[in-house]
This record gives C-alpha cells, structure tokens and sequence, in this order.
C-alpha cells in the first residue's frame, strides 16, 4: 500500500489508510511530509471512533523516502488497541506486584494496561540484545515478554522465505544467551501469535495453528501435545509463577 500510494500522499498529504484479514485499521504516513505526532494523533481519533465497532488495533505506520522503490517503514509503529475484556495475565501479575519487563509492541498490543516497564526498540538484534541485558535485573518471580516482529512484519508478510529463513538461522545462533542465564526455577516459553507462512499467496495471515516450546534448566524432554486454546500458554505461566488461576487455558505439566 505504501509502494503503490506514497508518492500520492507527499503530493496531497492525505493519509493511507487501509486494512487486512484481521480486525485492524491501518493508517500510513510519512515521518517527515506528514509528521510523526500527526500521525499518532490521527490513529488516536481513529480509535476513539471505532470503538463501538470493535477494531481491535489501529496502526500507525510511519515511512520515509520520496519515491516509489525507496519507501521504508520505520521503527516508530504504534499500535493503539482495545483494552483487554477480561484480566489478563498481566493484570493478575500487577496486582501481585510482581516484575515486569515488556519489550517492544507488546505494550501497545494490551493498550499498556499491566505492562511494567516497557522498553521500546526496534529490530530483532536489538530486540534480543535488550532481553539479554534485563535478564539479571529482573526480580524473583517477574516476567519478561518480547515479541520478535521482524519475522512477521519484514519476513512472514513480505513472503519471504530465504529472508525468513536467514531470520530464524539467527535467532538460533542467539538462543544460547538466554539460555545460558536460565537458573533454577526460571521459564522460557517460544510460541508465536499466528501463523504465517513465508511461501504462500497473499500477505494475511495463513495457519490457524502456532508452535509452541518450553524450557526450564533441568526438566525432563517431553512433548505437551495438542493444546485447546492459546491461553493455557498464559495460565501454564500464571501457575508457574504462583498466581491466578486465570479465566481461561489450562496449564500443562512442567515437570
């Protein structure tokens, strides 16, 4: 959308404003012709009038360049979404006054509602160098989540799978850090929000089904087979750390 409508925006300054599969509303502009804080403020209104409608996110997608072929995004997305229905887990570890780190969209995606410290940096080596560098400074019984967007946005979107596949080669290479800090006690959980398959047609999401692995220092090798719902990921962590029991999922064995 922006390849095929930036240079009409620059020239009329009106904003791109598009959507996709999901519930979202999607509006770009450029950075500098059309101004960042404008642009929030025009995602900002937009939200407001569709919450009736029950638009899950607005998206701001600020770009630079001046032409066709030389468009960019930028690191300065901001989602401004519904607040949540019903507590989430990050509610119930706030009301704990538990720890909590959230790194890069994950506030805007839970409309900053019990998401701690939140810490905004953008692309996938910044994003696991910042989770490395708060690991030891998180307290005993805290909880740090990061979402690794470049996979989706810059990779799963675009179909692109050699990129996405160099993406997931990388990441591999980088695991070991966090790894490596784990103690006693500490959970890490990988797992992804949708599926989306860098070889098929379109840019939507493509799979219903999301993969999911689990690690603590010292537990036995196992599978947890096939989960009903994606919340029994957030009630496995909720019991892990001593609280809840929330409203939905069912926690699998950690032993």
């Amino acid at each position: 959308m922006i390849e095929d409508h930036g240079e009409e925006h620059i020239t009329t300054g009106k904003p791109i404003i598009y959507t996709s599969a999901d519930s979202v509303i999607q509006i770009a502009a450029h950075e500098t012709h059309f101004g960042l804080e404008r642009l929030y403020e025009v995602c900002q209104v937009t939200r407001d009038l569709t919450y009736e409608m029950k638009i899950g996110r607005i998206i701001a997608r600020p770009f630079v360049g001046e032409r066709r072929g030389g468009f960019q995004r930028t690191g300065h997305r901001k989602d401004f979404a519904m607040t949540p229905p019903s507590p989430t887990l990050f509610d119930e570890l706030t009301k704990a006054k538990r720890d909590i780190i959230s790194v890069g969209k994950i506030g805007d995606i839970y409309a900053h509602r019990g998401t701690g410290r939140e810490i905004k940096v953008s692309g996938n080596p910044a994003f696991m160098q910042t989770t490395v560098d708060n690991m030891d400074g998180l307290k005993d019984h805290g909880f740090l989540m990061v979402n690794f967007v470049d996979f989706d946005t810059n990779f799963g979107h675009r179909r692109d799978p050699t990129g996405y596949g160099k993406a997931l080669e990388d990441f591999d290479r980088e695991l070991p850090r966090i790894m490596s800090k784990l103690t006693e006690g500490d959970l890490l959980i990988l797992t992804a929000d949708h599926g989306n398959d860098p070889s098929w047609k379109g840019t939507d999401h493509t799979r219903e089904q999301i993969p999911i692995m689990s690690f603590m220092p010292g537990m036995t090798p196992g599978g947890i087979g096939h989960r009903k719902s994606f919340s029994d990921i957030g009630q496995t962590i909720a019991k892990h750390l001593g609280i809840g029991p929330l409203g939905a999922g069912e926690a699998w064995s950690l032993s």
